[in-house]
């Protein structure tokens, strides 16, 4: 199993979400995680804020990354959201975003926050996944394609 389909359960995935901003989508994704894993949705959605100043986490394409450090949490948790619409996102390619994968992860974590984002990236680097992610209908469907999905293994 993929370190992302290790952290990402199927009720944290939704499709067709009205977003019509980066601030509307990170309300939903906030409301999500209090829904599912009572984490307050102001942490979040102001985590995701921090992290965003630094820098977008848009990577092109029409997908996105937003990552936040999250206080008190045990361990890293993930949610994907499709929107009905794509928003503006100050991504590389000024494309606007369509596809965005959540992570959040412990105050303290580092490598293994590295290696989720690295795999993540990776996943979405895969054209032919991407597009499916990006089109499929079906919450669980789009659940299923990134959980049978498998990064390519290292040499090391």
């Amino acid at each position: 199993m993929n370190r992302l389909a290790a952290i990402l359960p199927a009720s944290n995935v939704l499709v067709n979400v009205e977003a019509t901003s980066k601030k509307r989508v990170f309300e939903q994704a906030g409301l999500l995680f209090e829904n599912q894993h009572s984490i307050a949705r102001g942490l979040v959605t102001d985590n995701l804020f921090a992290r965003e100043r630094l820098g977008s986490t848009g990577l092109g394409h029409a997908v996105a990354i937003p990552h936040g450090r999250i206080k008190g949490l045990k361990n890293p948790l993930a949610a994907v959201l499709r929107v009905q619409q794509p928003i503006p996102f100050d991504a590389p390619d000024d494309e606007p975003v369509s596809l965005l994968i959540f992570l959040l992860v412990p105050e303290a974590a580092t490598q293994r926050h590295l290696e989720i984002l690295s795999e993540i990236a990776e996943m979405l680097s895969d054209r032919e996944l991407r597009e499916k992610l990006k089109t499929e209908a079906d919450a669980a469907a789009v659940h299923k394609l990134i959980h049978d999905w498998e990064p390519l293994k290292s040499v090391a």
